[in-house]
């Protein structure tokens, strides 16, 4: 069994657990910012029960890759949107003064997880990182067996309960010696107890899962991953994922020239489609100048019977106006994730 140590030590090794942001939740509750999917150096600071000081070391010693899973620091017009579209951040001292702010994704945190020493969240979450690595590694995917499921429950559960038997088993047997005096304590112990049999009972449906793992789960994109495709990686997927329903004769035409279509190809039962794929960080929105762009570019240059707009952002309201009058799908982030993972796009049936 690998230490956890050596998530610290190895940039490949915490690139190849970056997709298990679940785990996050399983050691401890993270708190988002409204928009769902982000947090400040203060809420991740909270997390791993350090200062903020130590996350923006850790954030300035480990900056570039950080950003590259998703750390990123806003100033100007794009931190007034951010703000506007997360008002929570508002009541923060002094927010107009503020000239930058720097939010991270949940696979920046997971991360940041894997670098923070002097954390105790931060050492479970590697713990746990590695209890799954470990099976990955030792069974390929989908021919994991009984025993091995039994192995990881066991060293799950013995860990949980190697905790309580240090800390929490003697202090509750103390206290019920004077049991008269503490009660109110007793009852706090007993509602954590009942927290850690919570936890205990989702690390079974977890495993039961794992147990149900087939080889078609290997193939499923999830937005953390395409968060950090380039423009010419994204276009790449968004072909897979038109020839995977079913779709022929599909070319990627993206880069200079491409006169506002990304993609062309032909649906099941032959009619010509038209692609125009977007790349933009999650707190952005394609505009209605956007949306009107690509119209002029599938409707006319290439007279599509099917026009897409694909993005791994939001749409602004005028922009969905636009595509709903002028017959084009849009693709925003929430649904760009379901087709990712299996889901068939309705309109190229």
């Amino acid at each position: 069994m690998i230490n956890e140590t050596a998530l610290i030590e190895s940039k490949t090794l915490r690139d190849s657990v970056l997709e298990r942001t679940d785990i996050l939740d399983k050691v401890k509750a993270l708190s988002l910012l409204p928009d769902g999917m982000h947090v400040t150096t203060a809420m991740a600071a909270a997390y791993f029960g350090v200062t903020a000081e130590a996350i923006r070391q850790l954030a300035k010693r480990h900056r570039e890759e950080l950003t590259t899973n998703g750390m990123v620091v806003l100033r100007g017009t794009d931190l007034r949107k951010f703000e506007s579209d997360n008002m929570s951040l508002s009541l923060e001292s002094n927010p107009q003064a503020r000239r930058s702010l720097t939010v991270y994704s949940r696979r920046a945190i997971l991360n940041v997880a894997m670098l923070l020493r002097d954390s105790d969240v931060a050492r479970q979450v590697r713990a746990y990182l590695l209890d799954m690595e470990y099976l990955a590694r030792t069974q390929p995917a989908g021919t994991q067996n009984t025993a091995d499921i039994a192995a990881l429950d066991a060293r799950i559960d013995q860990r949980i309960a190697d905790t309580l038997g240090k800390t929490v088993v003697p202090m509750f047997n103390a206290l019920i010696e004077t049991s008269g005096e503490h009660r109110r304590e007793l009852l706090a112990l007993r509602a954590g107890i009942q927290h850690v049999e919570h936890r205990m009972r989702r690390h079974h449906v977890r495993l039961q899962r794992l147990e149900a793992t087939g080889p078609s789960s290997t193939h499923a994109v999830t937005m953390a991953a395409m968060d950090t495709m380039n423009g010419s990686e994204f276009e790449d997927h968004v072909a897979v994922l038109l020839r995977r329903d079913g779709c022929t004769d599909v070319v990627v035409r993206g880069g200079r020239g491409d006169r506002g279509v990304d993609i062309t190809a032909l649906t099941p039962d032959g009619r010509r489609v038209a692609v125009q794929c977007k790349r933009f960080a999650p707190y952005l929105s394609i505009t209605s100048a956007d949306m009107q762009k690509f119209i002029g570019g599938a409707k006319v240059l290439r007279i599509s019977d099917v026009a897409l707009f694909v993005a791994t952002c939001p749409f602004t309201t005028e922009a969905v106006d636009i595509a709903t009058e002028t017959g084009v799908t849009v693709v925003p982030r929430g649904l760009l994730q379901e087709w990712s993972t299996g889901a068939p796009l309705s309109i190229l049936k």
